[in-house]
C-alpha cells in the first residue's frame, strides 16, 4: 500500500491496481499549490464528513476519473442526486470492496455541507487489506469508541488528525494511539489555517516521549508498508 499525503486531511492510496482518494481538499489549499488534481488518479473517493474542507474537489475529480464515492448515506444521497454514483455506508457496517474491507467508524465532529444542508453523521474508515490495515479518523475529538477497534482487528497505520481547536491535539491523539493499539502514526489536519498550526519538531518529540512514531510527510510525499 502506498499513501501520498496530498495536505490538510486529503490522502491518495495505492492498493494493488486501486487507486483512493480521502477527502479532497486540495485546490483551495495554498500549502497544496503544487498538487494537480487534473493529474489525479480515482477509483474511489472516500469521504468522511461533509465540510467544506474535506470535499472541496469532489465534484472536480468525480468528472476527471469518474470515481465512486464510499461515505455516509446523507452524503452518498447528496452526491447521488448530482448524477454521482456512490456506496452508502453508516456506522460500524463494512463492506468488501475489490481493493479490501471498509468499516464506517464512529468519529465525533460536526458534518455539513457548506451550501447548507445535511451531511450526516461525521465517521472514518478502516482498511483491512492485504498488505495490512489502515485506520483513517476523519476529523474527530478523542472518544472510547477508539477502544473497541483493536478488538475487532489489528491496526499496523493509524491516520490521526492532530491541528487541535477542530480535532484532537497531539496529547489526544496519543491517548487515542493507546486506545487503538497501534504506535505508528500518519499525522494529518494540522498546519492549513493559523487555529491548527503546530510544531513539528515538538509534536514527534511527544509522540516518541511515549514510545511511538509520528510521521509528518511533506505535502507530495508518500509512504509504503
Amino acid at each position: 500500500m502506498k499513501i501520498t499525503y496530498l495536505g490538510h486531511a486529503a490522502l491518495a492510496i495505492e492498493e494493488g491496481d486501486v487507486h483512493i482518494l480521502v477527502d479532497p481538499f486540495i485546490s483551495p489549499n495554498d500549502l497544496a499549490k503544487d498538487i494537480d488534481i487534473n493529474s489525479l488518479k480515482a477509483d474511489y473517493i472516500m469521504i468522511t464528513h461533509a465540510h467544506g474542507d474535506h470535499i472541496a474537489d469532489v465534484e472536480a475529480i468525480v468528472k476527471n476519473t469518474g470515481a465512486k464515492i464510499i461515505s455516509n448515506a446523507e452524503i452518498v444521497s447528496y452526491y447521488g442526486a448530482k448524477g454521482i454514483e456512490g456506496h452508502p455506508m453508516n456506522h460500524g457496517g463494512s463492506w468488501q470492496f475489490e481493493f479490501g474491507k471498509v468499516t464506517y467508524t464512529n468519529a465525533v465532529h460536526s458534518s455539513s455541507f457548506p451550501d447548507g444542508s445535511y451531511g450526516g453523521q461525521p465517521g472514518g474508515f478502516i482498511l483491512e487489506t492485504s498488505d495490512g490495515n489502515l485506520y483513517i479518523a476523519g476529523d474527530t475529538a478523542l472518544t472510547m469508541d477508539m477502544k473497541l477497534i483493536p478488538i475487532q482487528c489489528k491496526i499496523d497505520l493509524a491516520v490521526l488528525p492532530i491541528g487541535d481547536n477542530f480535532t484532537m491535539g497531539i496529547d489526544s491523539a496519543i491517548i487515542a494511539s493507546d486506545f487503538i493499539e497501534c504506535d505508528e502514526v500518519l499525522g494529518y489536519h494540522y498546519d492549513t489555517f493559523g487555529y491548527i498550526v503546530i510544531d513539528h519538531e515538538e509534536a514527534q518529540k511527544s509522540f516518541a516521549d511515549k514510545g511511538k512514531n509520528l510521521i509528518l510527510l511533506p505535502i507530495g510525499d508518500h509512504l509504503t508498508f
